[in-house]
């Protein structure tokens, strides 16, 4: 029996005469169970990500696979549920045959201009996947390679029968791989991509390469990468839509360079986005959930790789490194990343997968160097999420008081509403954008059905400052657990911080 939620509109007038921030339960509102794919990660053959970070043979925090242990048992903390591979602009190169069974051979990788060793391939990432306990989630090549291959790669991974499956048992795995998430392609509507395509040639590239993979196996959750513009969306859609289970898209914005205050007015972006990318899906037919959405790369700060789609320039390598200043990443990437995955749960019913770009080294939540790692803070806002949410969003309506800077101004707190399916407990997940002050709210313990107690049970991720990091030397930000009074129904929440309340 599904629990019903109250609340009043002298509810809400009382809790706004008492203080500025407040949040209700919408009359009416029907709780949504959020598919946990939405805490999936990013993994890509650029710089360290793979070799140098998950996969290191004869480092002595390796196993006998050439896992790193340490990353491994990371990721199982995050309780990872998907990891998307091998791309990324790497995909729309990369040609899966050359990394299985015994005789692999380097290549150069025309993507990223390095040489890759393809000692790490489709059944080592399967492997690493289920190490972890999580879903391998495949994009295929839509740039350099064919339909025929993406399908035969799908044979691979989930047949036994014809001469890709038997390669796979003749390779040492004689039991499927089972992969059950695909994606056609990466980014493949964007100039920068090898053999980048138009709105009119992707659209019948999607459609037959859908036919042919399904055709292989029918059960697959199969998407489609897209630019999220009408011109895009549409052409793809009303061609391939009723093959496809999601659409996939990027939301990546650059903060690197600007201050906490700067990056936090521009938190309503992925909101914006996912809101505007609905709305397309509608027009096409497809909203309600018909097809849902991928968020499958996303991230505050872009990839430092100058050089990517100007080859007459080249690649500057050695400014890779940039991507490794511990001292980049912040409270800002934390609070940031609790905005981001608000949005996706309060579009739920819609948005059904997104991927953290990246999970390991560049800008990844993890940085891995040959005598250990570094847990980012971000690492711990992801972990929070993935460990301490209920699997429920209640739907809520905030009214909060306003940051500005100049002309722009934005909503000082970003919260989230969760319960358990029986709605006896609950946890709000608050970002506080406020780089100074603790900012009081009032909580709707009416609404869920609770006494105003005197204090709750918070998880709090903040620091001494806004610009805290972890790095080798020091971890400075992690989670922490404090009560924290309550005060006319209002909850002072720290400065600069995610925070998890739970009521009981």
């Amino acid at each position: 029996m599904k629990r019903t939620f109250i609340t009043t509109a002298i509810l809400l007038m009382g809790m706004m005469a008492a203080s500025q921030n407040a949040t209700v339960v919408k009359t009416g509102g029907e709780k949504i169970e959020y598919n946990r794919m939405l805490f999936g990660q990013f993994i890509e053959h650029f710089d360290n990500q793979i070799y140098g970070g998950i996969f290191c043979p004869g480092n002595p925090l390796s196993d006998e696979n050439g896992f790193r242990t340490d990353v491994i048992e990371a990721m199982k903390e995050l309780k990872v549920p998907l990891v998307r591979w091998p791309g990324g602009c790497f995909a729309s190169t990369y040609h899966w045959r050359k990394g299985v069974g015994p005789n692999r051979k380097p290549v150069f990788d025309k993507t990223w201009g390095v040489e890759e060793p393809n000692t790490f391939g489709t059944d080592e990432f399967v492997k690493w996947c289920r190490n972890i306990g999580c879903e391998p989630y495949i994009v295929t090549n839509a740039g350099t390679g064919s339909i025929e291959g993406m399908s035969d790669w799908v044979e691979y991974c989930n047949l036994n029968v014809g001469e890709n499956g038997l390669q796979r048992i003749a390779n040492g795995y004689q039991e499927p791989h089972n992969v059950r998430y695909w994606c056609i392609g990466n980014e493949n509507l964007a100039p920068w991509e090898m053999q980048y395509k138009t709105p009119q040639e992707w659209a019948p590239l999607v459609r037959e390469a859908s036919k042919m993979m399904l055709v292989v196996d029918k059960d697959l959750k199969l998407g489609a990468s897209s630019l999220t513009t009408r011109e895009a969306m549409l052409p793809m859609l009303k061609e391939a839509g009723r093959y496809l289970d999601f659409m996939a898209f990027h939301c990546g914005w650059d903060g690197t360079g600007k201050s906490f205050k700067e990056i936090m007015m521009m938190t309503d972006l992925p909101e914006n986005h996912i809101s505007s990318t609905i709305g397309i899906l509608e027009e096409a037919g497809y909203g309600g959930g018909k097809i849902k959405l991928s968020i499958d790369e996303w991230q505050l700060r872009g990839w430092i790789h100058p050089g990517i789609g100007d080859p007459r320039k080249g690649f500057d390598f050695e400014a890779r490194r940039q991507n490794d200043i511990a001292s980049t990443y912040t409270l800002s990437d934390a609070v940031y990343a609790a905005c981001f995955l608000n949005a996706c749960l309060r579009h739920s019913n819609i948005v059904d997968i997104a991927c953290f770009s990246t999970i390991v080294n560049t800008r990844g939540a993890l940085f891995v160097f040959p005598e250990g790692l570094v847990k980012r803070v971000i690492y711990y806002a992801l972990w929070m999420y993935s460990n301490h949410l209920l699997p429920y969003v209640v739907p809520t309506e905030e009214s909060v008081e306003k940051m500005t800077d100049g002309k722009k101004e934005i909503g000082i707190l970003d919260i989230i509403l969760t319960s358990d399916k029986e709605g006896k407990r609950f946890v709000y997940a608050i970002a506080n954008k406020d780089p100074e002050k603790e900012q009081p709210v009032a909580l709707d313990f009416k609404g869920i059905g609770k006494n105003v107690p005197k204090k709750v049970n918070a998880m709090i991720l903040s620091g001494n400052s806004p610009d805290d990091y972890n790095d080798i030397e020091q971890e400075r930000v992690k989670p922490y657990e404090k009560s924290l009074p309550v005060k006319n129904g209002m909850v002072a929440i720290p400065a600069h911080s995610v925070t998890f309340i739970s009521i009981d």
